[in-house]
Formats: structure tokens, sequence, C-alpha cells
């Protein structure tokens, strides 16, 4: 299977560029959004310390026992916090009905930055004893999710045609679920049509990952309907955009459909995989309505305001494998 040719965009010159290097940076990210749906960002100023050693230490974690992770397992088996054990959700639900569940593990927080600086987000998070220092980790790195997200709010903003700041209201209090994935060996085959992520498309604003170069990983449907694989990229984040996103933008931004697809089964060795994500947004409370840069008396708009945390959780519902979460 061949790679997609997703964009490669250095934000650096945006984060401390002068005025042509922020434009032309916001360009070619926003070219990117509007053929693929996806691109890769490089200069993004996280330190790659941080992401190696969180890394390692989730990689810890989801060596545990179950029983230890199972105690963060949340008691209303939400998707929005603790640990999510293997079969509990199928993404792909979003969009085909009844699918197996995903062949994946996670665990979940919940804007954690809410919590430090004592604003109510609901439910707390479910923070982990074990490893010691995972806890703080994660709050570190949710520290710079935050900053990055409100990087990219001004970037899309000024990609869309917009004034740099246009954006920053919507953003001053994000919403950020942070998602980190363990996709673990599979010594069995996969059930027919069983996938470690199925195919869907994200709920939400922009998504940040940082993924590894395990088999068995991100795929993009291009236009032809051709799975492709996503190249790696080190030290990179893939940024794609959300269904969210795209009701924002009229659809001139594209929400493309993905899937994290199993390994080989001719492979042999440790095929375990360990994805980062963070899925970013408006505020909650914010009402998602066409930007004015986006519609027009030739091109009106597609769909009616929605208040940003109603339609992600109408989303996250139908993806859970129980019901009533």
């Amino acid at each position: 299977m061949s790679d997609f040719d997703l964009a490669i965009v250095d934000i650096s010159p945006f984060i401390g560029g002068d005025e042509a290097g922020r434009a032309a940076t916001a360009r070619a990210f926003g070219r990117a959004f509007e053929t693929t749906g996806f691109a890769v960002i490089t200069g993004h100023g996280v330190p790659a310390g941080l992401a190696d050693r969180l890394y390692a230490t989730l990689k810890r974690f989801f060596d545990l026992p179950y029983d230890r992770k199972a105690a963060l397992i949340p008691p209303e088996q939400a998707k929005k916090r603790g640990y999510l054990p293997v079969g509990i959700e199928s993404v792909a639900r979003t969009l085909s009905g009844e699918t197996p569940p995903d062949l994946c593990e996670a665990l979940v927080f919940a804007a954690p930055h809410r919590e430090i600086r004592g604003v109510s987000a609901g439910a707390p998070n479910i923070w982990p004893d074990e490893p010691a220092e995972l806890a703080g980790l994660i709050r570190d790195w949710t520290g710079y999710m935050e900053g990055l997200t409100r990087t990219l709010a001004r970037i899309s903003a000024l990609a869309l045609d917009l004034p740099e700041e246009y954006l920053d209201d919507a953003f001053a209090d994000p919403a950020i679920a942070l998602r980190f994935v363990n996709y673990p060996d599979q010594p069995d085959p996969p059930a027919p049509g069983q996938l470690r992520y199925g195919a869907h498309h994200d709920y939400g604003g922009l998504t940040i990952l940082r993924q590894d170069a395990a088999p068995g990983g991100l795929q993009i449907c291009d236009r032809n309907g051709i799975w492709r694989d996503a190249r790696v990229v080190p030290d990179s984040f893939v940024i794609n955009v959300g269904d969210l996103m795209a009701r924002w933008t009229n659809e001139r931004w594209q929400s493309t459909l993905h899937r994290v697809d199993n390994p080989s089964r001719d492979l042999t060795g440790s095929t375990q995989r360990l994805s980062m994500v963070a899925f970013t947004g408006p505020n909650e409370h914010w009402e998602v309505a066409g930007l004015p840069s986006c519609i027009g008396p030739d091109n009106p708009s597609r769909f009616p305001p929605v208040r940003a945390g109603d339609y992600i959780h109408a989303k996250i519902k139908a993806s859970m494998e129980l019901s009533g979460t």
C-alpha cells in the first residue's frame, strides 16, 4: 500500500517569524485542509524529551496487569475519562451501525488544565497512581497541548481569511480531550471487519496526533476510496480536521475518513503500537455556525448552528458499545 502524500508544514515561522512567514505558514496549512483534511506539522515547540518520557511511561502503564488498570474504569463507563479496556468501543458505529469492537485500550483525560485552575468540568479525571510519574507528565503534556491548540486556532483563522485573533474567544478555554491509546499485539486473528480502530471521522475541531512507527498504523481514505498509509515523520504531529471544524468552515475544510489498520499476520515480534492524541475544539458552550469567510450569497451555510459540547457528546454516545453511556 502506498503512502499518503501529506503536506508537511513547518509552523516555526508562524510562532517566531515575521508577517510574511506567518502568512505563508497559514496558506500552506489551509491548502492541506482544503484538499486532504490532514497535515503534518513540524517546528511546533513541544519538547521531544517530554514526548519520549511520556511515551515510555505510558507503555509501562499499559503493561500493568488488567486488574490494576481496571481500577481506573469510571463508574459510568464513559469515553471522556479513565481507563477504557479493549472491547468497550466501536468508533465505526458512528458511520455504519453495528461493527466489531475496536482492538485497542485507552487512558483518557478531559481537559486537565481546568482542574488545575479550579474550574468545574463535570466528573473529575481519574488519575493513575502508577507509574508514579505518569500523572505529572500528563499534566505537563496538557500544558503544551493547550498552547499548541491556541497556536493552531490562530493559524486557522489566518488560513480562513479572517483576522488572526478571530477565534481567540472560542479557544480562550478550549475543549481538550487527551487520549493515550495502546494497540496490543494481536496473537489471534481479528474477527471479520475488526480493526485496531474502525473507519471514522473525528468529531471535533482539530485532532493532534503523535504516532509511532510500529506496524499497523494510521490509514487515510483518499478521494478515490483507496486506503493509504500515513507516513511517520520524526518529531512531528499529524493534524486533521474533525466534523465540527468542517461544519464551522461550511466544508471548506475536509473531515476525512481514516482508520488504524491491523498489522500483517506475517510479521514476527511485537506489533504493539501506542499513540498520543489530543482532540481539540472550541469551548463546549460555544455556538458553532458558519464562519463569515466561508458563507455568502452564493455559498449559504449547509448546517444549522450547534453548541459544540452537545454535538461532541452525541457523537461519543453513538460510538460506545454499552447503551446508556
